[in-house]
Formats: C-alpha cells, structure tokens, sequence
C-alpha cells in the first residue's frame, strides 16, 4: 500500500495480502451463477417499478409482472429509489460522489508500475481521496469525495489522471457511495434494506462489497426463522439487532477516523505520510483486524497530546457511549 499527501509518500509492506482487486463485471455475474445453482428463480432485464407493503404480503409490481412476497431484501446499490421506501433520502454531507475510469495498458507495464501496489492519494477531494489500482490488463483510477463539497468532480479527476501520466479520452462513470456509521432506518414490517441500500459502506475507504454479502445472509437468516418458527413480525428488528453487533461499531468507528483526518486534512495526512508508525498501525488494526476503533483511539492518545486527556476521551466517546 502506497499513501500519498501531495509531492510526499509512504509505502507499507505485509506479507499478508491485503486487498484482493476483483473486476465488478465478472464478480457480480459470479454470484449471480452462484444463486443459480441453488435453483432459486431469476429474472434479468426485468425492472421493478413499485412495492406496496400490504398487511399479509408485498406487492412487486415490474415492467412485466406483478408478484406478492411475503418479505422483500431490497439489495438494490446507492443508485436506486426502492430504498426510499424504507428510509428517507441523505443529504449531500451524507454521502460521496465516486468517478472512476478503466485505462487499458499491457500487463508488463502494469506490473512494473505498480506491482502489487494499491495507491491511495489525499488532498486530491475534500472528504475523500484519489486511487490508481492495478488489475490484470488496466488501471482502475478515480476519485471519491464528500457530494457537498464536490462542485466540479470530473474535472477533479481528470487532473488527477494527468497529473500520474493517465490522461486521455476514456470512459467515466460515477457512483453515489453513502457515508457508513450513520444510523438510518433499514426496515419496514415487511421491507429489508442490505448493502449500499442500507448504507452499510466504510466511511473513511468506501468499501462496502464484505458489508452488502453479509448483510445479505444476515437478512436472510432473520426471514427465514421467522418462516419456519412462526415468529412475530416484530422479529424481523433482530436483522438490525445482528448488524449492528456484527459491524456497527465499526462503521461508526471509520465515520470518526474520516472526521478527525478530514478535519485538519493539511496537519493529518501530513503527519500519515512523515511517520510510518501510522501507517504501519492502520494496516494492522484496520486492514488485517478490521477494528477502526481501537486505531482512532491509538491516534488520539498518541498523535493528539496537545488536548487534555478529558477531552480526547469525549472525542473518541462521542455519539455513542458504548463505543
């Protein structure tokens, strides 16, 4: 992993693997081959226009069809509307805007850029950050930020694309990434939220792919105990009882560390980049162990001594006593 404030950077090294780069296209067509093989029924190119929750059922109404379920797991992304029908709309501190584009190059080249190398840079968008990751025959490159601070994002991103030798005429796309650790509703009587549609996303990296498969299976597992033990409707709050226990506090905790750095980005990534013990630590409690928590606490005993020890702990405290 390689981190870059400006004209400086730091690279940290395990031996471990940290990351694994996946293409989307073949990923999602993966898992959709995987349900197959279930038998479950599938129907591709068929839009959903509405859900009506009744009081024994969900009417699903799509450009073809009209279908009654008992349950409903809208697992729909950041882009769709279904999920409002559970929970209202973010506001544009609430969530990032992320532009990305795919840049072919040959693999020899790419291996000797970058060989095996995720590259983050800060200081490229306010609330975010900028990327360059190698996959087997191109870069994928982008930029995400805070949506409200965030006036000209294609511009941001191809500056940044030229500034690192990737400049030229490729295809962009955009993505809404909802901001994770901040509480939204994510069910009705009959209608579950999971993934980005819930807004179940790592604040501070934007990854959310690990949250969505197991928010999914946790959404599923609720269903179907409530089926086969003829549970009360009521039941279904043990779904949002299990994510929270399961990742919650992490969300939360990766909502605090992007305050804190994002707050004082100059004197924060400065430092990150200066001292290899941040980076060092950040890959062992966040990236190996997955514990924002405990590496926010680290930070603040360590990197914010200037504040009396009171107030360190109201920070790290703060929105939730328990966290």
């Amino acid at each position: 992993m390689r981190v870059y404030f400006r004209d400086q950077f730091i690279e940290g090294i395990k031996e471990n693997n940290l990351a694994m780069l996946v293409s989307r296209k073949v990923f999602d067509n993966f898992l959709l081959e995987k349900a197959r093989e279930t038998g479950i029924e599938i129907h591709t190119k068929e839009k959903v226009l509405d859900l009506i929750e009744k009081e024994d059922c969900v009417e699903v109404r799509t450009t073809y069809n009209t279908y009654l379920g008992r349950f409903v797991l809208i697992s729909e992304g950041s882009g769709g509307v279904l999920k409002y029908k559970v929970r209202s709309r973010d506001t544009k501190i609430e969530y990032e805007l992320g532009l990305v584009s795919e840049i072919p190059d040959d693999d020899e080249i790419i291996n000797n850029r970058f060989p095996g190398t995720i590259n983050i840079h800060f200081g490229i968008a306010q609330g975010g950050y900028g990327w360059i990751f190698p996959h087997a025959g191109y870069y994928s490159a982008g930029i995400a930020g805070t949506a409200q601070y965030l006036e000209h994002p294609k511009k941001i991103l191809l500056d940044f694309l030229e500034e690192n030798g990737l400049s030229g005429d490729f295809p962009v796309r955009s993505h809404i990434i909802p901001t994770g650790g901040i509480k939204r509703k994510i069910l009705n009587s009959r209608l579950l939220l999971s993934g980005d549609a819930a807004g179940f996303v790592d604040a501070f990296t934007g990854e959310g792919i690990s949250y969505a498969i197991r928010s999914g299976q946790l959404a599923a597992e609720t269903i179907a105990d409530l089926v086969m033990y003829s549970q009360k409707l009521s039941s279904l709050k043990a779904y949002e009882s299990a994510c929270r226990l399961e990742f919650g506090n992490y969300l939360a905790s990766s909502l605090k560390l992007k305050k804190i750095l994002h707050r004082f980005p100059e004197t924060s990534f400065k430092l990150a980049v200066s001292n290899g013990e941040i980076l060092e630590k950040y890959l062992d409690e966040v990236i190996t162990n997955r514990n924002h928590k405990d590496y926010v606490r680290w930070l603040l005993l360590n990197f914010c001594l200037t504040e009396p020890v009171s107030r360190i702990k109201s920070l790290t405290l703060e929105g939730n006593d328990k966290d």
